[in-house]
Protein backbone atom coordinates (compact mmCIF):
# COMPACT_ATOMS: atom_id res chain seq x y z
CA UNK A 1 0.00 0.00 0.00
CA UNK A 2 2.83 2.41 0.87
CA UNK A 3 4.55 1.55 -2.41
CA UNK A 4 1.47 2.49 -4.46
CA UNK A 5 1.14 5.75 -2.50
CA UNK A 6 4.72 6.72 -3.33
CA UNK A 7 4.36 5.77 -7.01
CA UNK A 8 1.20 7.88 -7.31
CA UNK A 9 2.90 10.76 -5.50
CA UNK A 10 5.97 10.64 -7.78
CA UNK A 11 3.77 10.52 -10.90
CA UNK A 12 1.75 13.49 -9.60
CA UNK A 13 4.90 15.55 -8.92
CA UNK A 14 6.30 14.69 -12.36
CA UNK A 15 3.07 15.74 -14.11
CA UNK A 16 2.94 18.93 -12.07
CA UNK A 17 6.50 19.84 -13.08
CA UNK A 18 5.74 19.17 -16.75
CA UNK A 19 2.61 21.33 -16.51
CA UNK A 20 4.47 24.20 -14.81
CA UNK A 21 7.26 23.98 -17.38
CA UNK A 22 4.75 24.30 -20.22
CA UNK A 23 3.12 27.31 -18.59
CA UNK A 24 6.46 29.06 -18.05
CA UNK A 25 7.57 28.40 -21.63
CA UNK A 26 4.35 29.96 -22.93
CA UNK A 27 5.06 33.09 -20.87
CA UNK A 28 8.09 34.16 -22.93
CA UNK A 29 7.79 37.88 -23.82
CA UNK A 30 7.16 38.42 -27.52
CA UNK A 31 6.25 41.18 -29.93
CA UNK A 32 4.46 40.59 -33.22
CA UNK A 33 4.50 43.08 -36.08
CA UNK A 34 2.45 42.08 -39.08
CA UNK A 35 2.91 38.30 -38.96
CA UNK A 36 6.50 38.29 -37.65
CA UNK A 37 7.12 37.44 -34.00
CA UNK A 38 10.27 38.23 -32.02
CA UNK A 39 11.25 36.80 -28.64
CA UNK A 40 12.22 39.65 -26.37
CA UNK A 41 14.88 40.68 -23.97
CA UNK A 42 13.13 43.25 -21.76
CA UNK A 43 15.10 46.27 -20.54
CA UNK A 44 13.55 46.49 -17.07
CA UNK A 45 16.00 48.58 -15.06
CA UNK A 46 17.77 51.86 -15.79
CA UNK A 47 21.03 49.88 -16.09
CA UNK A 48 19.38 47.50 -18.62
CA UNK A 49 18.26 50.54 -20.62
CA UNK A 50 21.73 52.05 -20.53
CA UNK A 51 23.48 48.87 -21.68
CA UNK A 52 20.78 47.63 -24.06
CA UNK A 53 22.01 45.18 -26.66
CA UNK A 54 25.64 46.32 -26.34
CA UNK A 55 26.35 43.45 -23.94
CA UNK A 56 25.83 40.95 -26.78
CA UNK A 57 28.13 40.14 -29.69
CA UNK A 58 25.01 39.30 -31.71
CA UNK A 59 21.45 38.12 -31.16
CA UNK A 60 19.38 35.46 -32.93
CA UNK A 61 17.34 36.71 -35.90
CA UNK A 62 14.04 36.13 -34.09
CA UNK A 63 15.05 38.15 -30.99
CA UNK A 64 14.92 41.80 -30.05
CA UNK A 65 15.10 44.08 -27.05
CA UNK A 66 12.15 46.13 -25.88
CA UNK A 67 12.18 49.32 -23.83
CA UNK A 68 8.87 50.19 -22.16
CA UNK A 69 8.15 53.72 -20.95
CA UNK A 70 5.39 55.02 -18.68
CA UNK A 71 4.35 57.80 -21.02
CA UNK A 72 4.94 58.84 -24.62
CA UNK A 73 7.89 61.19 -25.09
CA UNK A 74 10.89 61.84 -27.35
CA UNK A 75 13.31 59.25 -25.95
CA UNK A 76 16.92 59.31 -27.16
CA UNK A 77 18.85 56.21 -28.19
CA UNK A 78 22.40 55.69 -29.30
CA UNK A 79 24.48 52.62 -29.99
CA UNK A 80 27.56 53.28 -27.93
CA UNK A 81 29.64 50.11 -27.45
CA UNK A 82 27.41 48.11 -29.84
CA UNK A 83 29.03 45.27 -31.72
CA UNK A 84 26.49 44.85 -34.54
CA UNK A 85 24.07 47.04 -36.51
CA UNK A 86 20.40 47.24 -35.54
CA UNK A 87 17.05 48.66 -36.58
CA UNK A 88 15.46 50.94 -33.96
CA UNK A 89 11.66 51.02 -34.03
CA UNK A 90 9.73 53.64 -32.06
CA UNK A 91 6.11 52.76 -31.18
CA UNK A 92 3.21 54.68 -29.67
CA UNK A 93 -0.09 53.15 -28.63
CA UNK A 94 0.75 49.93 -30.46
CA UNK A 95 1.65 51.54 -33.81
CA UNK A 96 5.06 52.18 -35.36
CA UNK A 97 5.83 55.91 -35.53
CA UNK A 98 9.49 55.90 -36.63
CA UNK A 99 12.01 53.34 -37.90
CA UNK A 100 15.75 53.97 -38.02
CA UNK A 101 17.09 51.26 -40.32
CA UNK A 102 20.55 49.71 -40.37
CA UNK A 103 21.99 51.80 -37.55
CA UNK A 104 25.69 50.95 -37.51
CA UNK A 105 27.91 51.02 -34.42
CA UNK A 106 30.81 53.49 -34.30
CA UNK A 107 33.93 52.30 -36.08
CA UNK A 108 36.18 53.30 -33.19
CA UNK A 109 35.81 54.08 -29.49
CA UNK A 110 36.70 57.78 -29.96
CA UNK A 111 33.77 58.36 -32.29
CA UNK A 112 30.62 59.80 -30.73
CA UNK A 113 27.66 57.83 -32.04
CA UNK A 114 24.64 59.77 -33.30
CA UNK A 115 21.50 60.03 -31.21
CA UNK A 116 18.28 58.56 -32.61
CA UNK A 117 14.80 59.83 -31.76
CA UNK A 118 11.31 59.35 -33.05
CA UNK A 119 9.46 61.85 -35.23
CA UNK A 120 6.68 61.96 -32.62
CA UNK A 121 6.38 60.84 -28.99
CA UNK A 122 6.76 57.08 -28.39
CA UNK A 123 6.14 54.85 -25.38
CA UNK A 124 7.93 51.71 -26.62
CA UNK A 125 11.20 51.20 -28.43
CA UNK A 126 12.14 47.92 -30.10
CA UNK A 127 15.64 47.05 -31.27
CA UNK A 128 16.09 44.19 -33.74
CA UNK A 129 18.85 43.01 -36.06
CA UNK A 130 19.60 45.43 -38.88
CA UNK A 131 17.79 44.74 -42.11
CA UNK A 132 14.80 42.96 -40.63
CA UNK A 133 12.55 46.04 -40.86
CA UNK A 134 13.31 46.18 -44.57
CA UNK A 135 13.08 42.41 -45.07
CA UNK A 136 9.65 42.21 -43.39
CA UNK A 137 8.49 45.51 -44.92
CA UNK A 138 7.75 47.20 -41.58
CA UNK A 139 6.50 50.74 -42.01
CA UNK A 140 5.09 53.62 -40.00
CA UNK A 141 1.52 52.87 -38.95
CA UNK A 142 2.03 49.09 -38.70
CA UNK A 143 0.40 47.59 -35.62
CA UNK A 144 2.39 45.63 -33.07
CA UNK A 145 1.18 43.26 -30.36
CA UNK A 146 3.00 42.53 -27.12
CA UNK A 147 2.49 39.26 -25.28
CA UNK A 148 3.70 38.22 -21.82
CA UNK A 149 5.59 41.45 -21.16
Amino acid sequence: MKKIYWVIRIIFIFLLLVFIGNILEDKRPTVTINKYTFNLYVAKTPKDREIGLSKYNNIPQNFGMIFLFDKPDFYSFWIKDMKFPIDIIFIRNGRIVTIHKNVKPPTNSNENPPIYRSSEPADIVLEINAGLSEKYNFKEGDVMRLDNV
